[in-house]
């Protein structure tokens, strides 16, 4: 099965497309077939979605699995946990900007 992936334009969310849209959960994807490059640029043209793509992906009882690594960590969500964000330059530090 062939699934249309990209980033939601207003938020930068993953988002994938479920045949007649785009939700955030992969479980709502639709199989795209050899259609999926036609659509991919119909949607972006339409300035709907950022950078979609085709991947490959396998049915399951829970709904299409990415076959692919990347997009099963893409299909999982936000994975940044606050404790490990980059901080601002501490002064203190010596740190500057040019």
């Amino acid at each position: 099965m062939k699934l249309l992936t990209g980033n939601d334009l207003p938020t930068g969310d993953v988002v994938w497309w479920t045949g007649g849209g785009w939700s955030r959960h992969v479980e709502d994807a639709a199989d795209v077939g050899d259609g999926g490059e036609s659509i991919a640029h119909a949607e972006e043209g339409a300035r709907r979605v950022n950078g979609p793509y085709v991947i490959d992906a396998t049915a399951t009882p829970n709904g299409p699995r990415p076959a692919h690594i990347k997009d099963r960590i893409r299909a999982l969500g936000p994975t940044v946990r606050p404790d490990l964000t980059l901080k601002p330059a501490d002064p203190g530090a010596g740190s500057w900007v040019i």
